[in-house]
């Protein structure tokens, strides 16, 4: 079968934190009173990322996704700061981290980003994006200017399911009715991606 679509994980694949999460973790903590080295947070940061339950909510009702994504990662980043003590401007400081990383500011496309999407898009393909992320993936792609290469945008936080759970890539290929065959993946984790 031809290959009609193609198909990318969103963070890590067409864009990434510009620095590392663990130093943009760090310089803000400085700015809400707590020291801690960027290197600890970001040791913190995939240990606790690894082991946090899929950021998919099934039954939510979708009125109440936005809430449930923001606690989901309430959680994770309280306990990437636990083993470091208190930290009383904790609540002021995940509201400035989670506003911050809404914003195409705290990241950065990867060079060949844009001009590897116009080439594909000129050359007629159907792009897509299959990610495990919250519903502050679609303004995020707004900001970096590149939302409109992509049809559909299958975020696992709304979708209900996420990667590798082979339902989410079932998600975007109904929504062009496509099969398997005629579609391509690409991704930065073989653990998630394929």
């Amino acid at each position: 079968m031809a290959i009609k679509a193609i198909f990318f994980d969103a963070a890590g694949t067409l864009f990434h934190v510009d620095g590392s999460v663990g130093d943009v973790y760090a310089s803000l903590a400085r700015k809400h009173g707590k020291n801690v080295i960027g290197q600890a947070l970001e040791d913190g940061f995939q240990c606790a990322f690894a082991n946090a339950p899929p950021m998919a909510f099934p039954s939510a009702d979708p009125r109440n996704l936005p809430e449930l994504e923001k606690h989901w990662w309430f959680e994770l980043v309280g306990e990437i700061f636990a083993p470091h003590g208190p930290f009383p401007q904790f609540d002021r400081y995940f509201e400035a981290l989670y506003d911050l990383f809404s914003k195409a500011k705290a990241w950065k496309l990867y060079p060949e980003t844009h001009d590897t999407l116009f080439s594909l898009k000129e050359m007629n393909f159907h792009l897509g994006i299959i990610s495990n992320f919250d519903s502050r993936l679609l303004p995020l792609l707004d900001d970096l200017a590149i939302r409109e290469f992509f049809e559909p945008v299958v975020a696992s936080a709304s979708a209900g399911v996420a990667k590798p759970d082979k339902t989410i890539f079932e998600k975007a290929l109904a929504i062009h009715r496509l099969h398997p065959g005629e579609t391509l993946h690409v991704g930065d984790s073989y653990e998630m991606d394929v």
